[in-house]
């Protein structure tokens, strides 16, 4: 679950956490702030490590009192042609947006693999942004399971 104001830009390679791979993201990443009145602003790696990546950030300074959402999940599933090998030819990304540990919103995003494009993208660009990044993270850890079960 990330911060629904956090705007992922570059996967961030040094970060602390015990496994990076784990975080909602798939991995850790550095970005901006949309919060209304700290647009643009860059979390501290402190902030990154404990509000931005993780989501439910209610110490974090710039979380607006009133908002819709607190975090934004993915799930990912590999659909059509060998989507049992994790190779399908599209992407369905369960996207879930909480307020108080509760669903509010939920849909599902969707990416063409063999046109590398979406079919069909979130509304909101920030939570757009985080499937983007959860997809890149997914597929990576997809190639890697499927070089692994090759090799053995």
């Amino acid at each position: 679950m990330a911060c629904p104001f956090f705007m992922p830009v570059v996967r961030l390679e040094n970060g602390s956490w015990l496994h990076a791979e784990r975080l909602p993201l798939g991995c850790g990443w550095s970005g901006q702030c949309t919060a209304p009145g700290h647009e643009g602003e860059s979390p501290s790696h402190d902030e990154l490590r404990e509000f931005c990546n993780l989501g439910y950030a209610e110490g974090c300074g710039r979380l607006p009192r009133e908002r819709v959402w607190d975090s934004v999940r993915f799930a990912a599933r590999c659909v059509g042609s060998d989507a049992e090998n994790g190779s399908g030819r599209r992407v369905h990304i369960h996207c879930v947006c909480e307020r108080g540990h509760r669903p509010i919103e939920s849909g599902t995003l969707e990416f063409d693999a063999i046109k590398a494009r979406w079919v069909k993208p979130h509304r909101d660009s920030r939570v757009q942004r985080m499937a983007e990044c959860f997809l890149e993270s997914y597929m990576e850890k997809r190639k890697r399971q499927e070089v692994t079960r090759v090799a053995s």
